[in-house]
C-alpha cells in the first residue's frame, strides 16, 4: 500500500480510511479515537491503514475551526493528595495562560479506572491529555494504556506524562525518584540508623520501584540490603501510612527510624507514633518523600525529599503544547534533600 503525499493526505477523509479498512465510518472513527466498542485487533488494523494513507483526523484543527481551543484532560491518582493537587495547580496555571479549560479525572489509584478515564477524555474530544502519577508495571495495564494513547495521538491529540510510564513512548517529566530514595536513605544511615522500617506503596507502581531502588543503593554502600529491613506495603495514603506504622511497630519494636516513601504516608506514621506516645525524633526518626506544602509546618517539621511538583505540572503541559517530536522528549525533575526536625542521630 502506498503512502499518500502531504497534499493528498490533507484531502483524505475518514470515509477513505473506512473503505480501505473494510469497516463502517463509525467503526473507523471509534478505532482512531480509542473509544470502546472496537476490538483491539480491528482498532490496530484501522490505525495501520490510516498510517499507510497518511490520514490524521486532527482534533486540534477541528476545535480551532469551531473557534475553540482544544481542552486539556488531566488524569491524577488522588486529587485529595497534596502531591497531585500541587501538580494540578501547575497544569492549571499554564492552561489558563493559553486560554484552555482543564478537565480533571480522578482514578482512586485503580489502574483500570485510569484506562477508563483516558477513554472518557478521548470521547470528550479534549486535544491534550496529561497523565500525572506513577506508571503501572502490570503488562496488561501497560498494554491497555498504550492502545488508548496511540489511538488518541493517531487522531491528532497530544499526550504527556508525569512519572515513569514504561512503553508509552510519549513526552515525559520524570522525577528523580531513584536519586531521592538514595538521598533520604543515606541521610538516615549517616545518622547511625540501621534498624529502619520502610513504609511503601505497592511495588507494582514504577514510582515505588524507583524509590526503593534508590534506598537499596544507599543500603548496599553500608553492607545492607532491603531484605535486611522490614518493608511494609500499604495504600499510598495517610491511612496507608498508619497501617504500615502499626505493623512495623508491632512486628519490629526495635526500629529506630521509619522511612515513608511519600509525605502522606509519613503523616500517617507521625500520627500513630503520637498515639503511642513515642517521641519523634527522640525515640524514632521519621522521613517522607515529595515535600508537600504542609511538610515543613508539621510538628516536628518533616525531613523529606523535595520534588518541584508545581513545576512538573507546568512542564508537562508545556511539552504537550508543542508539536509532536520524532522522539519523545524527556525532562528530569531534580530532587533535593530537606533536613528538618523529624530526624536525629540514633540513640546510644
Amino acid at each position: 500500500m502506498r503512502k499518500h503525499t502531504a497534499g493528498q493526505a490533507a484531502a483524505l477523509r475518514l470515509v477513505d480510511v473506512a473503505e480501505r479498512a473494510g469497516v463502517s465510518i463509525a467503526t473507523a472513527s471509534r478505532a482512531l479515537s480509542g473509544a470502546s466498542g472496537v476490538s483491539a485487533e480491528m482498532a490496530e488494523r484501522v490505525r495501520a491503514v490510516a498510517a499507510e494513507l497518511g490520514y490524521v483526523a486532527n482534533v486540534h484543527a477541528r476545535s480551532l475551526a469551531s473557534g475553540a481551543s482544544p481542552g486539556v484532560g488531566l488524569v491524577v491518582h488522588e486529587i485529595g493528595d497534596p502531591y497531585f493537587a500541587e501538580i494540578a495547580s501547575g497544569v492549571l496555571e499554564v492552561a489558563d495562560a493559553h486560554g484552555r479549560m482543564v478537565q480533571i479525572c480522578h482514578t482512586g489509584r485503580d489502574p483500570y479506572t485510569e484506562v477508563a478515564q483516558l477513554r472518557a477524555l478521548v470521547n470528550a474530544r479534549v486535544g491534550i491529555i496529561v497523565v500525572a502519577g506513577s506508571g503501572h508495571l502490570d503488562p496488561d495495564v501497560q498494554s491497555q494504556m498504550k492502545a488508548q494513547v496511540q489511538g488518541f495521538e493517531a487522531a491528532g491529540g497530544r499526550v504527556a506524562v508525569i512519572g515513569r510510564h514504561p512503553q508509552l513512548g510519549v513526552d515525559a517529566v520524570v522525577p528523580a525518584n531513584v536519586a531521592g530514595g538514595r538521598a533520604i536513605a543515606d541521610h538516615l544511615l549517616g545518622l547511625g540508623h540501621r534498624r529502619i522500617g520502610v513504609a511503601s506503596g505497592s511495588r507494582r507502581l514504577a514510582t515505588m520501584a524507583d524509590r526503593l531502588a534508590g534506598v537499596e543503593q544507599a543500603l548496599r554502600a553500608h553492607g545492607l540490603t532491603l531484605d535486611d529491613l522490614p518493608v511494609v506495603e500499604a495504600e499510598f495514603t495517610l491511612d496507608g501510612g498508619k497501617d504500615a506504622a502499626r505493623r512495623i511497630l508491632d512486628e519490629h519494636p526495635d526500629v529506630t527510624a521509619i522511612l515513608a516513601l511519600n509525605d502522606d504516608m509519613a503523616v500517617g506514621v507521625l500520627s500513630v507514633l503520637g498515639e503511642r506516645g513515642i517521641a519523634v525524633p527522640g525515640e524514632i526518626s521519621v522521613t517522607g518523600f515529595d515535600d508537600v506544602v504542609v511538610a515543613g509546618h508539621l510538628s516536628p517539621a518533616l525531613t523529606t525529599v523535595h520534588l518541584p511538583m508545581k513545576e512538573m505540572g507546568r512542564q508537562a503541559l508545556e511539552l504537550a503544547l508543542l508539536p509532536r517530536a520524532a522522539r519523545p522528549r524527556r525532562r528530569t525533575a531534580e530532587q533535593q534533600l530537606m533536613v528538618r526536625a523529624s530526624t536525629a542521630r540514633v540513640r546510644g
